[in-house]
Parts: structure tokens; C-alpha cells; sequence
């Protein structure tokens, strides 16, 4: 190691010395599912989110309850909370950015910049998620000593693993590498079986929020929902008369009563069960009704309400509709419903971020047809974004021909070199991928941004033959960026060979 400069022995001493948590940290496998099954390092990411879920769902009183009567943006602040509750959240965020435009010396101006990332990672889009992030770190630069900076943290840290989990390698890396600079005294295993539960929580508030809808709907609020509650206890002759009667109502004070009524009907398997949703879905003025009824037709599976879906998906004006309509055909796991999927990606109708959100359901329904039409697809579509979604479906199969396919993404030359370091990861993520395979690319990549990739995924192995291959980067690369990159992985492996190989590195 004649080539080792002070800089490296510094980096050594620094990596033996840490004495954080292990960058291949898994949290539980129940919560992880298939994610952890693939990949340790989404499991430090899942670790680290489902910690911070809770206070980022409901924000410190000091963020909640912030109110400045004189204020001159008193009145616009307080629609775009108003829209926040409704759900509204593409208006909420535009408003909420229109307080720092119009009212510069307001006292939300601090406040806005939460609230507007709050409303973005709400949306449901990917880039507005992005955005959100963007808004927090403006946030914390104008702003650093602002109530609420820790709900802000957190917040990132929640829209972070939301990215993550649909496929967002940057996010997802960056958790990790959170995750691997906190101290290992207050983790252990106790504390991961915590962040998964806290995690399975923050699952089920989510699919609530998706089955009932937002605003001010709350089971509490009166009689009348004790009331719909106590139909799902009444046998289906009795309850589906009075629920239909609910369903017909159109007035306002009624919407919350109705996505109730919807969730409550879904539970009772009756002839005229699938009918009464193709109509709320159909007809009923409120939006929200519209689109939770199309969520509950995921739980009748028929012919005619897959055929419904198909129009909706391919027909309605409302994206969010779509979107709903997408995952209900995913979730009734028929060949005729994939197959509608793949024949709407090969149409010409639909927003890029829509396609997305089907390949990615394609991807969650372990069908070898939908990965041969996922891989055959990926050569026809021209939009990165939806490029990288079929790139993260693919790798969560666990399939040794995805895996291959994987591989043989990263090497090539002629694709996107951003799109390559997101083959190489969640290459590196499969089971079906070995270190052998991994660490074969090393010396065939001539860009040092994918082998500074291949390095963080040697590094979230936990193979023993994992350290061996950092090593061998440790002692042999010229780049002494990239050998540092090694060493400080080394550091966290906790392998004793890896702290001997550092200590012999700091003496020579």
C-alpha cells in the first residue's frame, strides 16, 4: 500500500473508531416483506423511516397550532390549512407556496415551507415528493432555528422512504447512509422490532386514509356513523337496503357518511353489492366517493367489474380515479385484469406518472407473464422515469432472469449512466445475485460513479465475501476517493478481518 496517503490513515482510524450501526442493519421480516427479503438496504431505510413515521404524521402543536389573526396572510394561510384537511392537497401546496410569493415578511413564511412539502409528499407523485424535499432543505437554510425543525427532519426522513419504497435509489441510499452514522447503543434488536411495528402502523393508517378518505370524516362525529358501524354486525339483507339509501343521498353534510357507507358495503357479498359501487363510482357528485368506491371494487372480482375498471382506467377524467382504478385491477390477481394493465401501457392514453403506478402494480403481482412484458416493454418506452420503474418492479421478483437482466443493464454502455447505477443497485439487492456477480462488473466499469455504486452495494451484503472484495478495492484501486469509499464501508461491517486489514493499513 505505497500509494496510501495520510488522508487514508485518517479515514482508517476513523472508520475503526466509529462505532456505529452495521451498515447491513435488518429490521424485521414480517414488516420488510419482500423489500427486506432483497435487500438489507432497504431494510436500514424501513428501519430509519417507520422510526420517524409517527411525528411526522402529526406535526408538534407548534407547527398544528400556529395562528396569527393580524397577520396579512392570515386569510390565505388559513384556506390552504382548510384545503390540507380536505384533502385538496395540489391546491393546499400551490397556496401555501403563494404565502412566501405574496406575503415575504409574513410570520407563516416558516411555516409555509412545512406544510407545502406536507401537501407535496401527499399527492401521491414522485416529482412532488422531490419537490417536497427541495422545500425542506430551503426550509432549514432560511430557517434553521424555526419551530418545528425536528417534525421537518422527520418529514424528510418519511418522504425519503416514500421515494425509496417506489423504486428511488438516491433516496433510498441516503437513509442507508443515515442510518449507518447513528450510534448502535440505543438500536439493537429490540429497537428494530419497534421501528417495525412503528412501520406496520404507519401501513395501516395509510390504507385507512385510502378506504375513507381525508378531511374531517372521523368515526366519532356523531350517531349516525356509530350507526353504520353497527350494519357491519347485521347480516346483508338487513344492511344493504339501508346502505343503498345512504349511497342515493347527494347532499353535502352526507359525504362523510357515504365513503363510510362504501366500506361498510364492500363487506357484504350480495348480488347487488357490485352494482351499487359501479354507481356511487359512476354517478355520485363527490369526488372522494367516486374514487373510494372505485377502491372497494378491488374486493369484487367479476367480470363486469373488471370491465369497469378498464373504462375508468382508460377513460376518466380524473388522474387520481385512474390511479385508484390501476390498483384495484392489481389487486384481483386475474389474467384478464394484468392483462389490461399491459395492454394500457402499450397504448397511447395516459400520463407518464399513470404508467408508472402500473408498472409498478405489474411488478407487485408475482406473474412470470407480467416480467416477460416488463423486460420486453423497457425497449420500447422512451421515458426515464417510467425506464427506472420497470427497473425496480423487475428487481423485486427475486427472479434469477431478472436478475441476469439486471446485470446485464449495468454493463451496458449504451444506456443512461443514471439508469445503470439503479440496475447495479437493486441488482445488488436480489437474492439471486451474488457477490461473485457483483464484484466480476468491478474492474469492466470505467466510470467511478458506478463503482462508487458498486461499492455502497458490496457494502450492504452480508457475505463474508462481501468484506473480502472491499479489501481487495481498499488495496488496489487507484482512485483514492473510491478506496476511501471502501474503507469507511469496512468500518462498518464489524467484521474482525476488516478491523485488522484497517489497523495494518494505519501502521504501514
Amino acid at each position: 500500500m505505497k500509494a496510501t496517503t495520510c488522508w487514508t490513515a485518517v479515514m482508517c482510524a476513523a472508520a475503526l473508531g466509529a462505532g456505529v450501526v452495521p451498515g447491513r442493519a435488518r429490521a424485521s421480516q414480517a414488516a420488510m416483506g419482500r423489500m427486506e427479503a432483497n435487500g438489507p438496504a432497504m431494510a436500514v431505510a424501513e428501519a430509519r423511516l417507520a422510526s420517524a413515521t409517527a411525528p411526522a404524521a402529526r406535526p408538534h402543536r407548534a407547527l398544528r397550532d400556529h395562528w396569527l389573526p393580524g397577520d396579512a396572510a392570515d386569510s390565505l394561510y388559513r384556506l390552504a390549512r382548510q384545503e390540507l384537511n380536505a384533502a385538496d392537497y395540489e391546491q393546499a401546496a400551490r397556496h401555501f407556496r403563494e404565502v412566501r410569493v405574496r406575503f415575504p415578511k409574513s410570520g407563516y413564511v416558516a411555516d409555509s415551507y412545512y406544510w407545502e412539502a406536507f401537501a407535496l409528499s401527499r399527492t401521491g407523485s414522485s416529482d412532488d415528493a422531490r419537490r417536497a424535499l427541495q422545500v425542506l432543505a430551503e426550509r432549514r437554510e432560511r430557517f434553521p432555528k424555526a419551530a418545528g425543525a425536528q417534525d421537518a427532519r422527520d418529514l424528510e426522513t418519511q418522504i425519503r422512504g416514500q421515494l425509496a419504497r417506489g423504486g428511488d435509489v438516491q433516496a433510498a441510499e441516503v437513509l442507508a447512509r443515515q442510518a449507518a452514522r447513528t450510534a448502535a447503543s440505543s438500536a439493537g434488536v429490540a429497537s428494530e422490532a419497534s421501528s417495525a411495528e412503528a412501520e406496520a402502523r404507519a401501513v395501516a393508517r395509510s390504507a385507512g386514509a385510502q378506504a375513507f378518505g381525508s378531511g374531517s370524516c372521523n368515526d366519532s362525529d356523531d350517531e349516525r356513523m356509530m350507526a353504520l358501524n353497527a350494519l357491519l354486525q347485521m347480516n346483508s339483507d338487513q344492511a344493504v337496503p339501508l346502505l343503498q339509501k345512504v349511497l342515493e343521498r347527494r347532499d353535502a353534510g352526507s359525504v362523510c357518511l357515504r365513503r363510510k357507507a362504501l366500506f361498510v358495503l364492500s363487506q357484504k357479498r350480495t348480488p347487488e353489492t357490485e352494482s351499487l359501487l359501479l354507481r356511487a363510482a359512476s354517478t355520485d357528485p363527490d369526488p372522494q366517493v367516486r374514487e373510494k368506491a372505485v377502491f372497494w371494487l378491488s374486493q369484487v372480482d367479476t367480470p363486469r367489474a373488471t370491465a369497469a375498471l378498464d373504462s375508468i382506467l382508460r377513460n376518466a377524467a380524473d388522474e387520481s380515479i385512474r390511479k385508484t382504478a390501476v390498483f384495484a385491477l392489481a389487486q384481483q390477481h386475474s389474467d384478464s385484469s394484468s392483462a389490461i394493465l399491459r395492454r394500457f401501457l402499450d397504448g397511447s392514453k395516459g400520463s407518464a406518472a399513470l404508467k408508472e403506478n402500473v408498472v409498478f402494480w405489474l411488478g407487485q403481482q408475482d406473474l412470470e407473464s407480467n416480467r416477460t412484458f416488463l423486460r420486453s416493454y423497457f425497449g420500447r418506452v422512451a421515458e426515464p422515469e417510467i425506464r427506472k420503474k420497470i427497473v425496480f418492479s423487475l428487481a423485486q421478483s427475486g427472479d434469477s432472469a431478472d436478475a441476469r437482466w439486471l446485470l446485464t443493464l449495468a454493463r451496458d454502455p449504451k444506456q443512461d449512466i443514471e439508469l445503470r447505477k439503479d440496475a447495479l443497485f437493486w441488482a445488488g439487492q436480489m437474492k439471486a445475485v451474488d457477490v461473485a456477480q457483483i464484484a466480476a462488473l468491478y474492474d469492466s466499469l470505467q466510470s467511478p460513479e458506478l463503482k462508487d455504486r458498486l461499492i455502497f452495494v458490496l457494502s450492504q451484503r452480508h457475505e463474508s465475501a462481501a468484506v473480502d472484495e472491499l479489501m481487495e478495492i481498499a488495496k488496489k484501486e487507484p482512485d483514492h476517493e473510491l478506496r476511501n469509499k471502501a474503507i469507511f464501508w469496512l468500518g462498518q461491517s464489524h467484521d474482525p478481518r476488516a478491523a485488522k486489514f484497517l489497523m495494518k493499513i494505519i501502521g504501514e
